[in-house]
């Protein structure tokens, strides 16, 4: 007979959270927190790709991973953040492949002008043994996981001056990034290169201490390139990538779940950066013309023949191994 009365303990606590002002259970903490280090300001499309990540694998984990995200340079420069996640202090970091050249040469590569046809080309060169070799080395040497990579947008050229052809670039002080094939490739077109941090172009243009640089097209678009150089030019002579990469102990560290989830992430992340890649393009050129910027065409024709006559002395001074230019024009 005292049965029915053991009922109403459990329908008691039901009904006290329902009722108006009742705290819900707390949710566990998640089982593993992580950081996440971002260079791209302005929300351009390689944060906006990093991001994704972030989003993407909180939500396929149900809350059991929990990254701290840092964008635009928080942690400092790329190299400063690199040099973050082989420490560990940060455990995943994203941007472009180029950056990797300073730990495994092969990848100056990808900072090469017109080395790569199209972004088939370039997914068709990610695809083969070759880049397998060299995201292996990156990971054995150093410690760094590619989790997944991809092309995305072309990168343009801006001038503070009109130009028609490639002479009349010749001494033109030109902004670079802190990677040697960047170097090279416009040293060869007889520019004037300089390093500048990429948050301090604008002003470097606005003041003249360069008179040119180049970028991707949303990336410039990003940070004012058009109004401190008006005259940009589609010379489409790198294509452009995302990456996204994790300290190897950290990744070994998860459960084999939570090592799929990252990896799933990171994948559709990327082919998302690729497929929005065009069509940002396209929009961000539109905008660039409603205020105000010249943009044009150049025949691209003499700087691929210089670039391409470089190529023997860029493998003599060791930018990359003999012969793996070769193999990424090799490739159909």
């Amino acid at each position: 007979m005292r049965r029915p009365a053991l009922l109403v303990l459990p329908i008691l606590l039901v009904t006290l959270m329902l009722l108006p002002g009742a705290e819900a259970p707390a949710q566990a903490p998640p089982e593993v927190k992580l950081r996440f280090g971002g260079s791209d300001p302005g929300r351009g499309l390689l944060d906006r790709t990093t991001l994704r990540l972030v989003e993407l694998s909180e939500k396929k984990s149900n809350g059991r991973l929990k990254w701290e995200y840092f964008c635009c340079d928080q942690l400092g420069g790329d190299i400063a953040q690199i040099e973050q996640m082989m420490a560990n202090s940060i455990q995943g970091y994203g941007d472009v492949l180029d950056w990797w050249a300073h730990w495994v040469k092969d990848f100056s590569i990808f900072g090469w002008g017109f080395a790569f046809r199209d972004n088939d080309h370039f997914n068709k060169f990610l695809e083969s043994p070759t880049f397998k070799e060299m995201a292996d080395r990156l990971r054995a040497q150093h410690g760094l996981r590619i989790l997944a990579a991809g092309p995305t947008e072309p990168r343009m050229l801006w001038s503070k001056k009109p130009i028609s052809k490639l002479d009349d670039m010749k001494g033109m002080k030109m902004r670079v990034p802190e990677i040697k094939a960047y170097l090279m490739v416009w040293e060869t077109l007889q520019t004037k290169p300089s390093r500048v941090t990429w948050g301090e172009v604008y002003l470097a243009m606005k003041t003249g201490v360069v008179e040119g640089a180049e970028g991707p097209i949303s990336a410039t678009y990003g940070v004012k390139f058009h109004e401190a150089a008006p005259n940009g030019y589609l010379t489409n002579h790198i294509i452009s990538s995302s990456h996204i990469t994790m300290n190897e102990k950290a990744y070994q560290s998860l459960p084999a779940d939570l090592k799929k989830v990252v990896e799933e992430a990171a994948r559709e992340s990327v082919v998302w950066a690729s497929g929005e890649a065009k069509s940002l393009a396209d929009e961000t050129l539109k905008k660039m013309r409603a205020e105000g910027a010249t943009i044009g065409t150049l025949d691209t024709r003499p700087f691929q023949d210089k670039l391409r006559e470089a190529v023997g002395k860029a493998e003599a001074e060791g930018l990359w191994p003999k012969g793996l230019w070769q193999k990424v024009q090799d490739i159909k």
